[in-house]
């Protein structure tokens, strides 16, 4: 019983600390820091005259483990599925579907791979796109992301699209690099962080009260983030009329390497040399060092998903073309206990054709590993001319 009491009054404590959280996110008052870019709403405005009409409106977003809902309370309290309720009460004659393609612990480079299999085969009509965290804010996430945002306006449903940027406990994210592939794209672009972080350097609020740790939004956060987004939605909903124009796809401003991809996992990962790696329900795994495994990949760029957790594990080298060794670790150092899946570029640059992908086990491990153990999920290419992105 009393297990039960302290259990009770933990759960209220969260909830009222919660609720003044959400009190001191005033989204009205932060909305004019929010907008970094208004982009073009004619797409927006499409998706509001087809549902105005009481069509089928799908709502999907993708990103990382913010976007999957880490730290929210419950699915109804993330942001994407607050963004999904907006859309329900605005037009309630319009069927809602939701399509939730956040995976924790990935950035763009496998959100390029993954876009059309795990969001686009649901032909979306609104997607909002939020990376700015997981990824680092360099030109080659730029890169990535371009290839998303490629891949989602050339889809065949023509959605409208978004961008959202996140922040972790130091206001740092991937926006100086990630806004300039929106703004040649003339993509509306909403920043969580750029509405909400003078708010904590000011000490009008703390961390705490928008996140327990140090990434994830709490309800609050997740709470402001929708309101952000509605807001926008809101203000090209009030204004129907205004600038509404066809919307032409502009030539890559970095690359369209990465809106061309294919992925090798499961019964496609099939080695051209195997020296003992086996076969498992995820890709394949050893622990004998100097196991060899040799794949054929085409691309213009290669990268490599493999398991990673804080646990006995070893260390491969990877070399395409037999050039520029790459060393990975299957080891995580992080905080948390918990694995994922990393995708590391092994080979970039390339040539377009075949490629020998060579994966050899090292004696090399963790300090305190106890096993050389490595486990190869899926091979990704890029710049494949194939129109068959999943296998």
């Amino acid at each position: 019983m009393k297990k039960l009491l302290i259990i009770t009054i933990f759960i209220m404590t969260n909830i009222i600390i919660q609720s003044a959280s959400a009190e001191k996110l005033n989204a009205n008052k932060l909305f004019s820091r929010a907008v970094v870019d208004a982009g073009t709403s004619s797409r927006i405005k499409r998706v509001f005259e087809k549902a105005k009409r009481g069509e089928k409106i799908t709502i999907g977003v993708i990103g990382g483990s913010i976007t999957q809902g880490a730290c929210a309370s419950k699915p109804e309290n993330r942001w994407g599925n607050l963004i999904a309720k907006w859309w329900e009460k605005k037009f309630p004659k319009s069927e809602i579907n939701f399509v939730n393609a956040g995976i924790g612990a990935t950035d763009s480079l496998y959100g390029a791979l993954r876009v059309q299999e795990d969001l686009l085969k649901h032909a979306p009509d609104f997607v909002v796109v939020e990376y700015s965290v997981n990824d680092p804010n360099t030109k080659l996430y730029a890169e990535t992301l371009e290839g998303i945002i490629r891949q989602i306006l050339n889809s065949h449903n023509k959605p409208a699209v978004m961008l959202l940027f996140t922040m972790n406990q130091n206001g740092d994210n991937a926006q100086e690099w990630h806004s300039k592939i929106g703004r040649h794209y003339n993509i509306p672009m909403i920043s969580y962080r750029d509405a909400v972080w003078p708010e904590v350097k000011a000490g009008k609020i703390t961390w705490r009260d928008i996140s327990p740790d140090e990434i994830h939004p709490n309800d609050a956060g997740h709470k402001c983030c929708a309101e952000l987004l509605s807001l926008f939605l809101e203000s090209n909903l009030t204004n129907m009329n205004a600038g509404k124009k066809t919307y032409k796809i502009p030539s890559p401003l970095f690359t369209d390497v990465f809106e061309h991809a294919k992925r090798f996992r499961g019964k496609n990962l099939i080695p051209t040399v195997n020296k003992g790696w086996k076969k498992n329900v995820n890709g394949w795994i050893t622990d004998k060092p100097g196991s060899v495994i040799v794949f054929d990949v085409p691309g213009k760029l290669i990268s490599l998903l493999f398991y990673r957790i804080k646990d006995d594990m070893g260390m491969v080298e990877v070399t395409v073309d037999g050039k520029n060794p790459v060393k990975l670790d299957g080891c995580f150092y992080g905080e948390w206990d918990g694995g994922h899946t990393p995708s590391q570029i092994v080979g970039e640059n390339l040539k377009s054709g075949m490629h020998k992908v060579r994966i050899k086990l090292l004696n090399e491990k963790a300090p305190k590993s106890k096993s050389n153990k490595f486990e190869i999920r899926e091979i990704m290419a890029f710049g494949v001319n194939n129109k068959n992105t999943s296998n």
